[in-house]
């Protein structure tokens, strides 16, 4: 549902118009931001310094902020807007960086449209849970893997999205901190505000970032992981299939496409490696049936057994396109066995996707699930 927002007139796309700006200098006293005015004067800058910001902090800095300011209308002096300071090691000091609360953004927003005479608004905000899912409203005790954000401007959307783990501020221990642990929704339905109204106005909003998107900025620098080989993985393993597992979490870990090629190449020579003899005809009884289900007593009874397309789609659909749940593998897995599902040929996943038993798969998709709840642990 879009919701509209009316907007206080006397402003331009760029912010207050002159006049309004004279007004608020006329009553603001001497840390009013005039619109004229090219530096800081002595009281503002004392304030300024006042608010945390250190003497390192540098000239073209403080011009950017002056210029900002005077361009969103936001009174750095009420708190609307501010200058962060963050330590950088390339630049060995403090770099400081605009940042406002998400009610700035609204603030601009609402002039823009104001002296436009344009529109905007709002559908509703929506969370999304791990499992890809969307909702309207977020009851869950742990935090939403995700939130959008759809703004109306003059009857064009503008939608965004942010992930809860892109923007989260942790503790050294990565635990969420502040209001991110008590109000994890809300901070990220924040984020994914500021993100759309930034699509929105881009021109209004660009240079200045709310606190709630920046709050990341702060966690503690993790322990960097040693980047992994993956061809030297692969050509470590024991078998083919271990060589797709790896090949698999190579994609996700975005390996490039040289590297999974090289994968593929290893797979194919272990699998050729592995290949045995074709069973002689006469041995009919241990002959594996493509696409066949068979029994204990050797039969086919459609009432006893899934067909193989039954099989395969729980399979496919349930485990590859959520290969995380290793609770879904276990119970495909204990599905099959009470059913008396013995064994059957099916395609395997990639890279080389040839044949392998029922079995051999669902092993390989629990291997690799295992290895995704662990690498997302680690990190």
């Amino acid at each position: 549902m879009a919701t509209a927002v009316e907007a206080p007139a006397s402003t331009t796309a760029e912010g207050p118009t002159s006049h309004t700006q004279n007004q608020l200098a006329k009553t603001g006293g001497a840390l009013a931001v005039r619109p004229d005015q090219t530096t800081w004067t002595p009281e503002q800058a004392a304030v300024l310094r006042q608010s945390g910001i250190k003497d390192q902090v540098t000239a073209a800095e403080l011009s950017g902020f002056l210029h900002l300011c005077q361009r969103t209308g936001l009174d750095p002096f009420s708190r609307q807007i501010y200058l962060i300071g963050r330590y950088s090691k390339k630049d060995g000091r403090d770099v400081y960086t605009p940042q406002t609360g998400i009610d700035g953004y609204r603030v601009i927003a609402q002039r823009v449209t104001g002296h436009t005479n344009g529109t905007y608004g709002y559908e509703d905000t929506v969370w999304c849970d791990p499992s890809g899912r969307w909702r309207d409203v977020w009851l869950a005790d742990e935090p939403p893997a995700a939130a959008k954000v759809t703004v109306i401007r003059n009857g064009q959307r503008f939608s965004a999205v942010a992930t809860f783990r892109e923007y989260v501020q942790t503790f050294s221990d990565g635990n969420p901190k502040g209001l991110w642990a008590k109000m994890p929704a809300g901070q990220i339905a924040k984020c994914a505000e500021a993100l759309a109204l930034r699509k929105a106005f881009p021109h209004d909003l660009a240079g200045v970032y709310t606190a709630e998107e920046m709050e990341q900025a702060d966690n503690p620098a993790s322990a960097q992981m040693p980047p992994r080989d993956f061809i030297a993985e692969a050509q470590g393993a024991a078998t083919a299939v271990l060589v797709r597992m790896v090949w698999q979490n190579a994609k996700h870990a975005g390996a490039p496409g040289s590297v999974l090629n090289r994968i593929v190449e290893i797979g194919q020579e272990k699998a050729a490696a592995e290949q045995q003899p074709a069973p002689h005809p006469d041995a009919a009884g241990d002959e594996i049936v493509e696409g066949e289900i068979l029994t204990e007593g050797g039969v086919t009874p459609e009432q006893s057994a899934p067909s193989r397309d039954e099989v395969l789609d729980k399979l496919y659909l349930q485990a590859i396109d959520n290969r995380s749940h290793i609770d879904t593998l276990k119970q495909i897995a204990g599905a099959a066995k009470a059913e008396k599902v013995i064994d059957m040929e099916v395609e395997g996943p990639p890279p080389t996707r040839e044949r392998m038993t029922l079995g051999a798969l669902i092993d390989l998709l629990l291997a690799d699930a295992q290895s995704a709840n662990a690498e997302r642990s680690a990190a």
